[in-house]
């Protein structure tokens, strides 16, 4: 079976993207960064969401020789002009060089923020951008899937993670955290980007 590695070490990332691919009828063994040693640990320093993707996944494919899959995140907040966005992960860090914020951590600091904003001006976006790296061409494909919504006033659902807690969704009327996992890997930006590079990597696998 022919085998593709997923960029990350992010437990619940690696456990929705391989529900998503499996959703997608996909048919390679899924690895991640937790089947190997010594892969070096990958700064996401880049200032776009794209650049930060394409790093991980040639690091990795290099790193493995293997086809590698990447995806960075961002939560867009128009209000906040954009932020967290790239830095939608460490955005409650205190120190620039260390990663400890915790989700929640991150979606307090974002609720903080937009205290005493109205519902109207709460609009917001997820945006996944998924990179597929063929190491033996060198070459790359990026595919994007983005979701608009709006930022709740508090935490609301118990299911997924990141910022699905306060990431209200229209079409369901619901949280992302509200949603079952079959509902949110159907409609999530994650979903789309995956399903756009689907097309890519079977074309070349």
């Amino acid at each position: 079976m022919k085998k593709l590695v997923l960029a990350t070490r992010n437990k619940d990332k690696i456990k929705e993207i391989k529900k998503i691919l499996t959703n997608l009828k996909c048919e390679f063994e899924i690895l991640s960064l937790t089947d190997f040693d010594n892969i070096p640990e990958i700064e996401e320093d880049a200032e776009t969401l794209r650049q930060n993707a394409i790093k991980k996944a040639k690091v990795v494919g290099n790193f493995t020789g293997l086809p590698c899959i990447s995806d960075d995140t961002g939560l867009f907040v128009d209000y906040l002009n954009g932020l967290p966005g790239v830095r939608s992960s460490r955005y409650a860090d205190e120190r620039e060089d260390v990663h400890t914020a915790t989700y929640e951590d991150n979606y307090k600091k974002l609720l903080k923020e937009l205290e005493g904003v109205p519902w109207e001006k709460r609009t917001a976006k997820f945006v996944c951008v998924i990179c597929f790296y063929l190491p033996q061409k060198n070459k790359c494909y990026t595919r994007t899937g983005e979701v608009k919504g709006y930022i709740t006033f508090t935490p609301i659902g118990k299911n997924g993670f990141g910022y699905d807690p306060v990431f209200y969704y229209p079409p369901k009327e619901k949280t992302f955290a509200e949603l079952s996992t079959e509902e949110k890997n159907l409609v999530s930006h994650r979903y789309l980007a995956i399903k756009k590079i689907m097309a890519v990597i079977k074309k070349f696998l």
